[in-house]
This record gives C-alpha cells, structure tokens and sequence, in this order.
C-alpha cells in the first residue's frame, strides 16, 4: 500500500473510533477485540519502509518510542475510559473529557517525535503510525475487556469491582 493510502487508512480508523467511544457503548468480552489491531499490524507491517536503510539506528529508536507513545496513549485511554454494568448484567463504557486530553497529548508526542525524526533527516513511513496506532487499539480494547470481566456479574452472581472472590469455581468435565 502507498503512504496515501495508509494516511487515508490511519484517518479513516481514528475518525471511527474517537466517534465510537464517546457514545455508551456495550463492551463485547469476546475474542474479536483484537482482530482490528491485528489487521492494523499485518497492514504496516508488509510495507518495507517502515526502517529507514540510510539512518537505520534512528530510525528504529523512532519506531520504539512511537511505539511506547502508542502503548501509553492506549493505556491511558482504557485507564480514564468509564464502564459500567447495568442490572442486566451487561457492561457499558464512554470515553471521558481525560480521555480527549490522552489523546491531546499523544498526538502532540507523535507530532514531536515527527518533528525530531524530520530534524535529524530520517524519513517516516506512514507505516510506524500505523503500527503504532494498532497496539494503541490492542492495549486500549484489552484493557477494557478485562475491566468489563472484573465487572461483570458471573452466573448470577453480583459482584463488585475486582471482587474475584464471588465468582463460582468452573465445573470440571468428566
């Protein structure tokens, strides 16, 4: 894919999911949470420009923290994210105003390191962002998922926040 179109791809993906999280929305505990950071991945990562060849020792140190920044911000955003669970049993979650300022501050990180890496005359790929953007989403939807699982009441059991003990043991197969 071309750098337009992955530019094109990131745009697209962060427009749907900013808008997405500041509604309430239901917090699926399946195993699908991750298949949109993977896709992200498998995305960036086929492209070969990801390392610059010229400035290959920057240009890796750049990917690591772009990839550092991405991890926090997820965390960050999962962090300051709110959830709830209905009397049905179901869990809900909106991103707060903290959220909007996570994200405030990891696109200033991004737009930084950017500016170093241009400084220094490491060429970016949109590739880095990209990838960066998917562990984002990875960290971001796996920390929901196990605040919804802390949350949620299991078989009928109202529990509180980390409240483990309440859960019954699993039934073992004969």
């Amino acid at each position: 894919m071309s750098g337009l179109v992955n530019a094109l791809v990131i745009a697209a993906v962060v427009a749907v999911v900013l808008v997405r999280q500041f509604r309430a929305r239901q917090i699926s505990t399946d195993r699908r949470w991750w298949l949109l950071p993977v896709i992200l991945a498998v995305v960036a990562l086929r492209e070969h420009g990801i390392v610059d060849a010229h400035h290959r020792t920057e240009s890796i140190a750049l990917l690591g923290t772009e990839l550092l920044i991405g991890l926090a911000t997820g965390a960050g955003w999962a962090w300051t994210t709110r959830i709830w669970a209905e009397p049905d049993g179901t869990v809900w979650s909106k991103s707060t105003k903290a959220s909007v300022t996570v994200w405030i501050v990891g696109i200033a990180l991004r737009v930084g390191l950017f500016a170093l890496g241009t400084a220094i005359g490491v060429h970016q790929d949109s590739s880095a962002l990209l990838i960066a953007l998917a562990a984002t989403l990875l960290v971001r939807s796996g920390i929901l998922v196990w605040r919804a699982q802390s949350l949620a009441p299991a078989a009928g059991v109202t529990t509180a926040y980390r409240d483990h003990m309440a859960r019954p043991a699993r039934k073992e197969r004969v």
